[in-house]
């Protein structure tokens, strides 16, 4: 039995190192092709502001981007050397899209970075704008695989279980890559990117004209992110329904605390709008609801029964029971890997065997054989995640993503008007939206990893047998070392950010014009001048 302090040590490094790294995640995914954009119109229509607003949000999303890769490499050590036992476990199938990822999307998305970078001088304008559009795709592909991975603990797809290795072995490359939980949530996840970066721009842009200053430069990008957000938003919110449909199918414990809905009501079920769960107690000690809402929201139909805690919570406990059997087979072929009798036995309740493990937490010196009905009743409850985490985060990021909406229905609104800059009321609002896309993204990583545990891996692994045997010191003093380190990392970009910001795209390269298109020479040489003459 690993210590538990160890575990929970263990998921809180996990946990910081990917909420850190996270925070750069979204604005790298929507900022490279929002600059794919831009290169677009400037190659299309020969227009130098556009050419300018490529090199300066460029350079904001390179600072962002290098401080992203540093916050990521070690994420991708850490299962080696503090979830020794979940890398042993599924290291064949999890390994594969990470090995991708690192070998295909992030070694392409690098290298044309470095000929985004410095190609404008080598390479034609079509030239720059594929290589652009490479680095976009190649950002894209990261977050695709590792969402794959991401998707195998969400909803194990194309595995199965090998009782005489003790490992999980890949049996469908197709049914991993095309799960529906890693489709969903990778297309959900790199919208929600997109509309990071749109309200990142249109906040920056919004800062510059309430002070006069680079106002093409910024009423055009604001124009830009607007059209791009609201788009964005739209999709986000529609994929983010698909998503919580398919997580009702594979995981039914975290939709339930995601609901706080602990009885199983009556199709059509009542919606909790606000509530104040109880783990303790197994209730709402508060509720606000809304009748009739929840079915069609979460089924789309209005008589199928959603099930509540304590139903999932008795069908598990009979899983548990299921899963006896298989834990004791198992034992028996770790020492005999030929014997029939124990493989007959396993293979009749190897789905259950997840379930099994979690109980050996409880049974005496976890034989499972041991185990008192009081023992699987707690194991059976280990299976519900924490309902108030789990039911604020979701509610906090649909409350995000609602109100993103709003703000981009009016940005769009008003920069097709062309009067934007004129809306001081809500030129002083726009830059005070750009935290909230990142509380939303962290809000939904929040419901997408506390709402399947216990499990590593679910219905497979519990996490509290996945964790590898360090000391709790270990743990702690490399905790501390990791936020101690990361918070420099935020502190460095903030800086960065800032200073770049305040010194606008005309201190630092945007204002040298570019090589005038053919039939645009004159316009674009005096358009050139004129920047010259201003810095």
């Amino acid at each position: 039995m690993i210590d538990p302090t160890v575990v929970a040590l263990s998921r809180w490094q996990f946990a910081a190192t990917a909420l850190y790294h996270f925070l750069f995640v979204p604005l790298t995914l929507g900022m490279s092709f929002m600059l794919a954009a831009m290169e677009t119109i400037y190659v299309t229509t020969g227009k130098p502001i556009y050419r300018q607003m490529v090199d300066f949000w460029g350079k904001l999303f390179l600072i962002n981007f290098a401080l992203g890769v540093a916050t990521g490499l070690t994420m991708e050590f850490e299962f080696g050397t503090n979830w020794s036992f979940y890398s042993g476990f599924v290291g064949d199938i999890f390994g594969a899209p990470l090995a991708i990822e690192g070998l295909m999307a992030f070694f392409m998305e690098s290298t044309f970075i470095g000929l985004m970078v410095f190609g404008w001088k080598r390479l034609s304008r079509l030239q720059h704008l594929l290589v652009t559009y490479l680095v976009a795709l190649g950002s894209n592909l990261s977050a695709l695989w590792i969402l794959v991975a991401n998707g195998f603990m969400q909803d194990p797809q194309g595995a199965h279980f090998n009782p005489v290795t003790l490992r999980m072995e890949l049996s469908s490359l197709p049914a991993l890559i095309f799960s529906p939980d890693a489709q969903d949530k990778f297309v959900h996840t790199s919208i929600a990117g997109y509309v990071t970066a749109a309200i990142f721009v249109c906040g920056i842009s919004a800062w510059y004209m309430a002070r006069g200053r680079h106002l093409e430069l910024a009423k055009r990008s604001f124009r830009v992110a607007a059209l791009f957000g609201v788009l964005a938003s739209l999709g986000v919110i529609t994929l983010g329904d698909a998503l919580g449909f398919i997580g009702a199918q594979a995981q039914p414990s975290k939709l339930a605390a995601m609901e706080a809905m602990w009885k199983t009501e009556k199709a059509p079920a009542p919606f909790n709008v606000i509530a104040w769960p109880s783990q303790s107690q197994h209730r709402n000690l508060f509720a606000l609801q809304v009748p009739y809402v929840l079915t069609p929201l979460l089924t789309h139909s209005l008589d199928r029964q959603v099930p509540g805690i304590e139903d999932i919570v008795a069908d598990n406990a009979r899983r548990v029971r299921n899963g006896i059997p298989a834990v004791q087979a198992l034992r028996v072929l770790s020492k005999d890997p030929g014997n029939a009798q124990a493989l007959a036995q396993f293979d009749a309740h190897q789905k259950d065997l997840g379930y099994g493990f979690l109980l050996q937490r409880y049974a005496p010196d976890g034989d499972v054989a041991q185990a008192t009905p009081e023992d699987i009743q707690k194991a059976a409850w280990d299976t519900i995640p924490n309902v108030f985490a789990e039911f604020w985060a979701f509610r906090l990021m649909v409350g995000f993503g609602l109100l993103m909406l709003g703000f981009f229905v009016m940005a769009t609104i008003y920069t097709v008007r062309n009067e934007v800059h004129r809306q001081r009321w809500f030129l002083q609002l726009a830059p005070w939206m750009i935290p909230i896309p990142w509380l939303a993204c962290e809000m939904g990583w929040i419901t997408a990893e506390v709402g399947r545990q216990p499990w590593t891996v679910y219905g497979l692994l519990p996490t509290w047998m996945s964790a590898s045997t360090h000391s709790v010191g270990y743990m702690a003093f490399s905790l501390i070392g990791f936020v101690t380190l990361y918070t420099v990392f935020i502190a460095v970009e903030m800086y960065l950010m800032v200073r770049f910001i305040r010194l606008g795209p005309q201190q630092h390269g945007g204002g040298r014009a570019p090589t005038p298109l053919p039939g645009h020479g004159g316009g674009l040489a005096a358009a050139g001048t004129m920047m010259r003459r201003e810095d």
